[in-house]
């Protein structure tokens, strides 16, 4: 048929006319075909045999992965239901055949498991506020202004992150032990000791001092401390600055930025605030708003995802941390954190059975009591800490 004198609509017509003749006459062939050789043609060739062994070794391989990732976690929670017979019986590997709640009760009870989980959950709620509020602040200011040594600074930040906390863990604990901001209090020392020497307490100085401990002793507080301040000013007034087995060294180091992984949050923050237009906070400015007001009112609410998921990140590692704990709290029975409760409640009798089992599987059901809120948070948040994270820019 001649299709030079067809139009451009004429001639996608007869094409697809001819496309529907052909899709006919193979269906008129392949009902003439036996079915046995359909089969053939269709699953005996080289295309199928490639899909079917891909197929087979996706299975197999997130099969295997599945295995080493959750065996563990079986493991643990079916041993932590386990009695005491049951770790003597040889034909018990995985299933209890006494299954109790002995070992939770018993680290519930003896180990002050919802003690230390409100104070844990208190201190990483108020490190994941505070961390979550300075890493957006400190991080929308890399992103969004220019200023002298910001690549330094910048540099810096990265630099926190490399440097393993190990190196530094005598120096902060020495810091916090005798926190003196700048000198101040060193100095305020000095000078009144050097106006003691220069007056008697007959009068001025003196005078002031009888004042000063008739006020604390009226108020019932002991002056005691007055007495260090001018009796020995060799180092033991250093004990004012005395900020361990508080919780004053978290919020000094959140509130600065200088927490566990505030880097890493610093460039999160950074790289997302990178992808936020420039036109937002002009259009802002033009219409008379200055800097505070647009980061408060336009750049803060479209940065709540990226903000809950370093929060999660920030209430996570702070609520599984033993490094800052154990080295700020010193004395565990004043203030009882969750990674506390890992030991043998004195009920459960590890002497006579098998014990490196058993006592093993106490301390797995310790961190299983230690995970499980997390488990749960993370249930909930998940959408959000995916979506924060595919949107801070981060790849790989």
């Amino acid at each position: 048929m001649d299709t030079s004198s067809m139009t451009k609509k004429e001639l996608k017509e007869y094409k697809k006319q001819l496309a529907r003749e052909e899709a006919m006459r193979k269906i008129r062939a392949q009902e003439k075909t036996p079915f046995l050789m359909r089969l053939r043609y269709k699953y005996l060739t080289f295309y199928f045999l490639k899909q079917v062994i891909w197929a087979l070794f996706r299975f197999v391989l997130l099969v295997g992965i599945s295995y080493v990732i959750l065996q563990p976690y079986i493991s643990k929670i079916a041993s932590s239901f386990m009695s005491k017979e049951d770790f003597t019986n040889v034909r018990v590997l995985l299933i209890a055949m006494n299954p109790t709640l002995d070992t939770y009760k018993a680290i519930i009870t003896e180990n002050d498991y919802f003690q230390a989980l409100f104070n844990t959950t208190i201190l990483s709620v108020l490190c994941g506020i505070s961390q979550t509020l300075i890493c957006t602040i400190v991080g929308y200011g890399f992103a969004k202004f220019k200023f002298r040594f910001k690549k330094l600074l910048f540099a810096c930040v990265i630099f926190t992150m490399i440097v393993p906390h190990e190196t530094i863990q005598f120096s902060m604990f020495m810091k916090f032990r005798y926190f003196d901001f700048w000198g101040i209090w060193d100095g305020f020392r000095n000078l009144l000791i050097n106006l003691k020497d220069m007056f008697s307490f007959d009068g001025g100085v003196g005078a002031w001092y009888d004042a000063m401990v008739a006020a604390f002793a009226a108020k019932g507080i002991d002056a005691g401390f007055m007495d260090v301040i001018f009796s020995n000013p060799a180092g033991t007034i250093y004990s004012f600055g005395n900020m361990l087995n508080t919780p004053l060294p978290f919020a000094v180091l959140s509130f600065t930025g200088l927490a566990f992984k505030n880097g890493l949050f610093i460039y999160l923050m950074r790289q997302y605030f990178n992808g936020v237009p420039d036109e937002l906070e002009e259009a802002a400015y033009v219409d008379g708003a200055g800097v505070i007001k647009t980061f408060v009112r336009i750049i803060l609410p479209m940065s709540v995802t990226m903000m809950v998921t370093i929060f999660m990140f920030s209430f996570s590692w702070q609520w599984s941390d033993t490094f800052y704990t154990g080295l700020f709290y010193t004395n565990n029975k004043k203030f009882i954190l969750l990674p506390n409760i890992v030991k043998i409640p004195s009920t459960l009798d590890t002497k006579y059975i098998s014990q490196a089992a058993y006592e093993t599987a106490i301390r797995n059901t310790c961190g299983l009591l230690i995970l499980f809120p997390l488990v749960i948070v993370y249930l909930f948040a998940q959408r959000t800490l995916i979506e924060g994270v595919e949107r801070s820019g981060i790849t790989g």
